[in-house]
């Protein structure tokens, strides 16, 4: 049965994924998913999906902004598209999506039921119902307007949804895991991540079983008018109410600014990647994956990919430092390294495509990235996040760098005059 699994807190943007990234992260999204699922099977997958931080972490490592609201469409869309081909081959499929597509998630599951024999009248009827219980159970000020539901062959889902509070310019992001829950509306959220912004209605905490039973047993004696009559009474009396406790659930609450800052980052993580890189590579990777252009920097963003698909939900409290992979759109922390990216792929598809082969030395090479990682970190030194930053913007044009604000141009270092 289903359980919510956490949410999130994001500040609330607009702006569109330009085509160059959305492609990108089509590809990369649809070989990390199918990794994990090679190693850890598609339940695992689901589970990861449901965990906000990590969510936040994988839409940072493809290139999105690292704490927008646009990370849930941009992650869910290029799902969608990377996983409709493999969908066949890997058992899952991804319904819904923002606005009218997300209205449109029954009929997708319908479909989907049809096809591979799941019962998709039940799937519809669980998709309604996650949607129903947080524009109404759970009444936090921020409506729906996305609704992605990801259900596999044997019928187990995971469903993550957004709402928007225009208000406040921020968007909550909710998950959902139909694993080790008995009932919709009795505690079926295993976290809601987001800023305490003061007294929530929550009619699926376990402390309002009683509230809820109170509401049907006045609907049934009273019915609908006079429990409205009896409502205006109450309030226009303006009774204050003594403020109760709020069970609190595994919380993700990103901040407002755009810039990626040493506070953002748990440093010696990020050390760790940079010295796994540093003694894992590149030779190795070279000589062992044959993808042409593999150097040293591509094998760092490799090291931040392996961690998404290896790393205990643990690693992933600090989701900005995986936009230190592959920059972001927005040039925070700094523009898109595209031929990075386009050797991340590679490397990662060659992998995939080897071990479905019966050859996994490729995938337990880029293991052991995240493994020695967790080894060096300890002890790990490293430039600092600033200058890291830095650097990376310095060297953009190198690597191909690009952000919404066009492809960036190569640095002129005058010369020194001669004396």
């Amino acid at each position: 049965m289903p359980k919510r699994a956490g949410s999130a807190d994001l500040p609330l943007h607009g702006g569109r994924v330009p085509a160059w990234l959305g492609q990108r992260m089509t590809k990369l999204g649809a070989v990390v998913a199918q990794a994990i699922i090679h190693e850890y099977g598609r339940d695992e997958f689901l589970r990861r999906l449901a965990h906000p931080f990590w969510f936040q972490s994988f839409g940072a490592v493809m290139g999105m902004d690292w704490h927008s609201s646009g990370i849930t469409t941009s992650v869910l869309g290029a799902l969608k598209r990377g996983l409709a081909p493999l969908s066949g081959e890997l058992g899952i499929h991804v319904c819904g999506g923002r606005g009218r597509h997300s209205r449109r998630t029954p009929d997708e599951l319908a479909v989907v039921g049809d096809r591979v024999g799941i019962d998709g009248a039940a799937m519809a009827k669980a998709s309604r119902l996650v949607a129903k219980v947080d524009s109404a159970a759970v009444q936090d000020g921020f409506d729906l307007y996305l609704h992605g539901f990801i259900v596999c062959d044997d019928g187990k889902w995971t469903v993550v949804q957004q709402g928007m509070n225009g208000d406040r310019r921020q968007a909550r992001r909710y998950h959902w895991l139909s694993e080790s829950i008995a009932s919709f509306v009795d505690a079926p959220h295993a976290a809601i991540d987001g800023r305490q912004q003061g007294m929530i209605v929550n009619l699926t905490d376990r402390r309002a079983a009683a509230s809820r039973s109170g509401q049907l047993d006045l609907l049934a004696t009273l019915g609908p008018e006079r429990i409205a009559r009896e409502f205006a009474e109450v309030s226009r009396a303006d009774v204050p109410q003594a403020p109760t406790a709020q069970a609190m659930l595994p919380h993700l609450a990103l901040p407002d600014h755009h810039d990626v800052r040493a506070d953002d980052i748990i440093v010696r993580r990020l050390h760790g990647n940079l010295a796994a890189a540093a003694e894992q590579g590149p030779a190795d990777f070279a000589e062992l994956l044959l993808v042409p252009g593999v150097g040293a920097r591509t094998v760092r963003a490799l090291a931040m990919v392996a961690e998404v698909v290896h790393g205990a939900p643990c690693r992933f409290s600090d989701p900005a430092r995986f936009s230190l992979a592959h920059g972001g759109k927005d040039r925070h922390p700094y523009p898109v390294p595209i031929k990075v990216y386009d050797h991340t792929i590679a490397v990662m598809r060659r992998a995939v495509a080897q071990a479905k082969l019966g050859h996994s030395e490729e995938l337990a090479a880029i293991q052991r990235l995240d493994e020695q990682a967790r080894r060096l970190e300890r002890d790990a030194q490293g430039p600092s996040v600033e200058a890291l930053i830095a650097q990376e913007r310095a060297d953009s044009h190198i690597y191909g760098g690009r952000s919404v604000f066009g492809i960036e141009p190569s640095r002129m270092i005058p010369r020194a005059r001669m004396g």
